[in-house]
């Protein structure tokens, strides 16, 4: 997986200092040390004076070898892996491991941590990509893809993270509720996680770091306050390894082993990774400095997801422990979580229904800020957009927070249609998941656009065969979804002719890339597009 040549670019320039800039106008905007533009005239992730300067640290001038590890380097690579781990922590995720746990036992940790796996090497191909062309995947799907496609996949993009916020807010304001004793109520809760609009432009005029800081606050509130409920619970030690080491799934717990894996890999996150990255000054052309970020990305993000990986297994074995083979097990959900673990856990020196509504408001307002922050890269990616920051962000919210609002609004009267519409949520972003990973997957293995940093086979395989993987996991609980929701032969026939459409373009969008590992599948594949196209 050692490059042996830079990435090419169509506008790399020489590295001598007399180079002279492309045109007037870039000659106009104000300079860095290195004579790039501090303000771009492009949409751009970071701005160059944003971003944190990492090669200055040593002196050495062969950019083609990888300098040796340096923890100060490390540290200060540290923090993108962090702000994309959250998205393993929303609570969409966290109801999916409490459902897990009450109705499944112990059974499917070893599931939740190969799943997790999986989605590492997900947003490592997602952070590699960032590092080694210096745009992020929207940006380069606007570039590889024409305008038609690029609009679509725009829109799934954005529909996904609406339905992705919708959880996060509506989570955020179920603890708001909780932490309030019942007074105020969820639409009340929804009007205040709205505010994190403008705590996230505040942190931003900070700098990466200190925003970056607060996510560190943030994840750690999550870590102590699901460790403690862990610790009040005492789950079986010699139950939980068995767990995690031995294989089990049954005919009832099907579809909580689908939700562990369907929950995993976000739509957003995909595009958010790549971007995060761009927060380090990292010069695409010098390949030493590349393979040295894509190392150090690979460390601080694996040590993030084991961080959100120790928490979902705290979440999940404390509903296992409490309420596996109970009564409640069926009925349990994020809305009535905090009332079924008061009465089984009691008070205490601090109640666990509020060490439960600490941790849930830690991870609804967590997420809901990174999905602003995706949402701003998504649509100046795919768009080209050139706007103020608090104007592409306030755009951003509204479009999650008008439709959540309706939500609160329409849904507050029955815990149960809450968890209806979560499961509709699901199935929402679950369809959009191969408009984020085959675009992935086809630019991470391209020659043309990552030089020699593509992926070499094994992993090129690997990663198809996790995301068909993921794909026919989430087509598996589509389908169960629409046979027992979808009733009547109108809605019905609108239903398959929508599934038609979708497939069509999974199928063209493979055949775009045509770079399937397999030329057999590719050859079945091409076929299968051509036979929808007559």
């Amino acid at each position: 997986m050692n490059a042996s040549s830079p990435p090419q670019s169509n506008d790399s320039k020489p590295s001598n200092e007399d180079h002279q800039p492309e045109s007037d106008h870039k000659h106009l905007l104000p300079l860095s040390t290195d004579n790039t533009p501090l303000i771009s005239d492009e949409e751009v992730a970071y701005e160059s004076n944003e971003k944190i300067i990492i090669d200055g640290l040593d002196d050495s001038s062969d950019y083609t070898s990888t300098p040796p590890f340096s923890w100060r380097k490390l540290w200060l690579f540290t923090g993108p892996g962090f702000l994309m781990s959250i998205a393993f922590l929303d609570p969409g995720n966290l109801e999916g491991d409490l459902q897990a746990g009450a109705i499944a036992g112990y059974s499917l940790l070893w599931l939740l941590m190969w799943a997790t796996v999986m989605g590492l090497l997900i947003q490592l191909l997602s952070a590699r990509v960032g590092v080694a062309t210096g745009k992020h995947l929207a940006e380069l799907c606007r570039e590889e893809y024409d305008k038609w496609t690029g609009l679509v996949l725009w829109v799934m993009a954005e529909v996904a993270l609406i339905g992705a916020d919708i959880q996060e807010v509506i989570g955020s304001a179920i603890a708001i509720q909780i932490l309030s004793n019942g007074v105020l109520p969820i639409w009340v809760g929804v009007v205040i996680t709205a505010s994190d609009c403008f705590m996230f432009l505040l942190l931003e005029n900070y700098g990466v770091r200190n925003l970056e800081a607060v996510f560190a606050v943030l994840i750690s509130t999550m870590g102590l306050s699901f460790a403690w409920m862990f610790a009040d619970a005492q789950p079986s030690g010699k139950e939980l390894l068995i767990g995690l080491l031995v294989p089990k799934l049954s005919s009832r717990t099907i579809r909580q082993a689908v939700g562990v894996v369907g929950c995993v890999i976000m739509p957003h996150n995909v595009f958010l990774h790549s971007a995060l990255v761009q927060s380090r000054k990292i010069d695409p052309n010098k390949k030493g400095r590349v393979q040295e970020a894509i190392n150090y990305y690979t460390i601080e993000s694996s040590i993030a997801l084991f961080i959100s990986f120790m928490i979902n297994l705290c979440v999940t074995t404390v509903f296992a422990k409490g309420f596996y083979n109970t009564k409640q097990a069926d009925t349990i959900g994020l809305v009535n979580a905090g009332q079924y673990l008061e009465k089984k856990y009691g008070g205490g020196f601090m109640p666990v229904l509020y060490i439960w509504g600490i941790g849930l408001l830690a991870a609804g307002q967590s997420s809901t800020i990174t999905g602003t922050y995706a949402g701003q890269f998504i649509m100046g990616g795919f768009l080209n957009l050139r706007l103020k920051k608090w104007l592409r962000a306030l755009i951003t919210r509204s479009c999650a927070i008008v439709p959540t609002m309706i939500v609160a609004l329409v849904f507050n009267k029955s815990e149960a249609s809450l968890d209806v519409l979560n499961e509709w949520l699901n199935v929402l972003q679950s369809i959009q998941i191969p408009f984020a990973l085959i675009p992935l997957l086809t630019l991470v293995s391209k020659e043309e656009i990552m030089g020699g940093f593509k992926i070499g086979p094994t992993l090129e395989k690997a990663a198809w065969s996790v995301a068909g993987l993921v794909m026919v996991i989430n087509g598996y609980l589509l389908l169960d979804f629409f046979v027992a929701e979808v009733n009547g032969f109108l809605f019905g026939s609108l239903a398959v002719t929508c599934t038609a459409a979708y497939v069509a373009f999974i199928l063209y969008l493979i055949n775009h890339g045509n770079c399937l590992p397999s030329t057999l599948f590719n050859r079945i594949v091409n076929k299968g597009y051509a036979y929808i196209g007559k």
